[in-house]
């Protein structure tokens, strides 16, 4: 057995399998593009499902790849097995209608036998019971024992629902006696850790259809897998996964900021496992352009990273550390994963800033976590409910341990069967949703079938002379379409471009002498042809009849203004923020254009300015825009830039703006970027975690909203008296009067505050020897209250103070207690609190001062009058 790197072994399969003429396929993004079954990309053939149910044709029948993954099913695993992971790396090949069982399994023993130069007597196998042509390949073929061929039911039949499915062959290896559970019959499948599974050959041969029956696949597919952390710790020889060379460096890392070491003992190597595990994940993801946040994927890398954090402070580590630890992934990584290597220092500030932010959420949820355990000693009670401690671990990261330890110190237990509850009935929620989506279903009926040939030439023309070859309608192919029927067509040829790569579907006119058709919208059909909705508005429209396809042209000048300017726009914003910002996301119309990128913060207003002018002075530098075909690798080394989620063959379509942009893109441009005439940004927003949006437009419409603006500011210098030039004078003078009128209005209401002040401070009445002031002040909104609040609080040093007031049919409260007070557990916050619930609302604070607010005004003095009441219940328990 050869003692290998990880990274030696991830380049010896893909050299294994290239020189059996797979195409090598690079890892795609962990972020799925145009799938919206997947939160992430969670297997190797993710990426793979449109050549798996035939929406797209591969370059090759053959593929190779190592695809990085994610699955977060259960995430409170890791670190306490020896293989389970968030993130991993699978190493795959795939046939479509090419190859079958024999070659996969053959391929499969020689690299592992011959290449791996594992011994051939310590590997054995499952196949599915039905599967009697994989037992005689395994037998007859490979020579494998028949006791070491194992049978098995559904462990060894993949399927997902309806659709493309079939039995698959697991390979096992035998690490040793060592690590078995002693029982005599122990073999392939068993539980225990003896045998590991390393490889898993499906063999996609059926269909599975809605009545639950199987039908032979007209094309066979393979699809196989071997988990890379797994197969490095065999020729590794250790026992987990974690002490391969893929995790050990972090955890020697981490380490050393903790100052405690690895491998002393098992219950603190748990949290070496979690860091090193969360680590790499969190900085492939954020690698990928997904961001710490509140929903969907980035709610789960927030997740991940604080659970990390929680982990570094079992290990003593209170100080932000996770960020320190970026560069060890990158140093592991990065000769493979070179993105992870380009854009450390990014993620390393996005986890600096996310561990700081974990850290004030640490405190604010010990804070709600203490307000909590007092609510429970007010009201005698001593247990906190699960439902609480789950909402402090859901919402907060609040560790259901620490909540415990909290409680416990004041006399407080936990219901850990109700957070299990809860917590489970999260997991079954996840559960329920990933099993609705992550499918690779794809029902498109009749187009699935429509496989004649449709050449696109709308690069260089707007109009052709076209043939129809076929119609569809209501997902059934028919002779033709009449006036007013909607369907969609095929075209020998077409200068209609397909929706794609966010530049929206060319519109325009198919006419012939017996009839004519609006194109409303183009997208690309199954076996890539251009699929063009029409509705008839005029005679008919049949298959077979000559047409002429006319593309709207003035709308798709605007197209691909915008389209070019959006290139010119993701170089400028990569020279003024930094390599970081990567797309996210465009759409390119006639009107404007939208461009979605990585960044963590708001632009500035000179950093917008400077982005819109580096993008102008590219326009009127009026380069050619240069657009040819060639090798990937050579488009790479140019320079040239992938934009988010496109799939690129072997060929590439690169398109250079002068010297300044260049980027792969099957979109239309301008031939010189003079064309574009004029580049404004019309707004700059966050659409989530780490993600902003630029809209802009260009040509006329820019045109068109700079002499927007300039009416709105004629308008504001006529309603100023102004003209446009003396503006911003006389506005700075109007400004000036409004201050010195609220001025005016502050002095007036101080002095009005005094005076209620003094009112209110005769109203003092005394329960057990404490000076308490409530009263209800009549249009005083909350600003004011805290006013009045204050304005007695100096006059009076020792006090309980509840003042409340009802405006516009709000209830409002506002309550403060002195310090001297808050030792005999008297508290702003609970007491507040109290009182809101006399008027149907609720609310709290710190115990200094607290607001809160009530929804029926007409109990907003019964809530005052019950003061005194809670004041004597609290100053009573604590003088106890």
């Amino acid at each position: 057995m050869k003692r290998l790197t990880s990274s030696q072994i991830r380049n010896m399969y893909k050299q294994f399998f290239a020189e059996r003429d797979h195409l090598v396929f690079p890892s795609a993004s962990l972020v799925p593009h145009d799938d919206p079954t997947l939160l992430w990309i969670n297997a190797g053939m993710a990426p793979l499902k449109p050549y798996f149910d035939g929406r797209e044709i591969p370059e090759k029948p053959r593929i190779v790849s190592s695809q990085k993954c994610i699955r977060t099913n259960d995430i409170e695993n890791v670190g306490h097995t020896a293989r389970h992971h968030t993130m991993f790396e699978m190493l795959g090949n795939f046939s479509f209608g090419d190859y079958f069982k024999r070659e996969a399994i053959r391929w499969a023993w020689t690299f592992l036998t011959e290449w791996l130069e594992l011994d051939p007597e310590r590997l054995s196998v499952t196949v599915h019971h039905s599967d009697d042509e994989a037992f005689e390949i395994w037998h007859q073929e490979i020579g494998l024992p028949k006791e070491r061929i194992v049978l098995g039911d559904e462990d060894n039949f993949w399927e997902i629902g309806e659709g493309p499915c079939g039995p698959c062959s697991e390979i096992f290896y035998d690490r040793g006696v060592q690590y078995g559970c002693g029982k005599a019959d122990c073999k392939a499948g068993c539980d225990c850790d003896r045998f590991l599974e390393i490889w898993n050959l499906v063999f996609t041969q059926y269909n599975k259809e809605a009545d639950g029956s199987y039908t032979p696949l007209p094309k066979k597919n393979i699809d196989t897998g071997m988990g890379l952390e797994r197969i490095a710790s065999v020729l590794q020889d250790v026992p987990n996964n974690f002490e391969t060379d893929l995790f050990m460096p972090i955890i020697q890392a981490t380490a050393d900021v903790a100052g405690v070491p690895y491998g002393e003992d098992p219950e603190r190597d748990v949290h070496f496992k979690i860091i090193a595990d969360h680590l790499r994940t969190v900085t492939f993801a954020i690698g990928d352009g997904v961001l710490p946040g509140n929903e969907g994927r980035s709610y789960i890398i927030r997740r991940l990273l604080r659970r990390a954090v929680r982990s570094g402070r079992k290990l003593g580590i209170e100080r932000p550390f996770f960020f320190q630890l970026v560069h060890v992934v990158s140093d592991i990584m990065g000769d493979d994963y070179p993105e992870v290597r380009e854009k450390k220092d990014f993620i390393g500030r996005v986890v600096h800033t996310e561990e700081e932010r974990f850290l004030e959420t640490l405190a604010e949820g010990e804070a709600l976590l203490q307000n909590l355990l007092d609510d429970l000693r007010a009201s005698g009670q001593s247990v906190l409910s699960g439902e609480d401690a789950f909402r402090l671990y859901d919402t907060f990261g609040f560790p259901i341990d620490l909540t415990e330890e909290m409680a416990l110190e004041q006399g407080v237990s936990v219901d850990r069967d109700g957070f299990a509850h809860h917590l489970e009935a999260q997991r079954e929620r996840a559960r329920a949703a990933r099993q609705t989506q992550e499918g690779m279903n794809a029902d498109r009926g009749v187009l699935e079938s429509l496989t004649v040939p449709s050449e696109f030439v709308g690069y260089t023309k707007l109009e052709t002379n076209s043939v129809v070859t076929a119609v569809v309608r209501e997902n059934e192919l028919v002779d033709g379409l009449r006036e007013g029927e909607e369907g969609d067509i095929l075209l020998d040829v077409t200068p209609f471009y397909a929706e794609s790569g966010g530049q929206v579907a060319d519109v325009g006119t198919l006419s012939s002498p017996a009839g004519t058709a609006q194109v409303l919208d183009v997208k690309k059909a199954p076996h890539g042809q251009h699929l063009h909705r029409v509705r008839v508005v005029s005679g008919q429209l049949k298959s077979g009849q000559p047409v002429r396809a006319s593309v709207q042209a003035d709308v798709r000048r605007d197209i691909v203004k915008n389209h070019t300017a959006t290139h010119l726009l993701h170089k400028a914003l990569r020279e003024v923020l930094g390599e970081h910002v990567a797309q996210a996301g465009s759409l390119v119309e006639g009107p404007r254009l939208r461009f979605d990128f990585s960044h963590f913060g708001a632009l500035t207003p000179e950093e917008l300015a400077d982005v819109e002018r580096r993008v102008n002075d590219a326009i009127w530098r009026d380069d050619v825009v240069d657009i040819r075909q060639m090798d990937i690798d050579e488009a790479k080394a140019m320079g040239a830039m992938a934009l988010f989620g496109e799939k690129y063959g072997k060929v590439v379509r690169v398109v250079k703006a002068g010297d300044y942009s260049i980027e792969l893109c099957g979109g239309c441009h301008v031939e010189r970027t003079g064309l574009i005439g004029l580049f404004k940004i019309t707004s700059e927003t966050g659409i989530g975690a780490g993600v902003r949006r630029i809209e802009a437009v260009t040509g006329r419409h820019a045109y068109a909203y700079v002499r927007q603006q300039e009416q709105l500011l004629q308008t504001a210098a006529g309603r100023l008296k102004s003209t446009v030039g003396e503006f911003l004078p006389r506005l700075d003078r109007v400004l000036e009067d409004i201050k010195q009128l609220e001025r005016d209005l502050e002095s007036a209401v101080a002095k009005l505050n005094r005076g209620r002040a003094a009112e209110l401070l005769q109203q003092v009445q005394e329960i057990h020897g404490i000076p308490v002031l409530a009263a209800l002040v009549a249009d005083v909104n909350m600003d004011g209250l805290r006013q009045l609040v204050d304005e007695v609080r100096e006059k009076l040093p020792t006090h309980v103070v509840v003042l409340g007031s009802v405006v516009d049919d709000k209830v409002q409260f506002v309550a403060a207690v002195s310090k001297d007070l808050q030792a005999r557990k008297l508290h702003a916050g609970q007491l507040v609190k109290q009182v809101a619930q006399v008027a149907e609302g609720g609310g709290g604070g710190r115990p200094d001062l607290a607001q809160a607010g009530g929804k029926n005004p007409a109990k907003a003095r019964a809530a005052i009058e019950q003061v005194p009441q809670f004041v004597s219940a609290m100053a009573g328990e604590s003088g106890r």
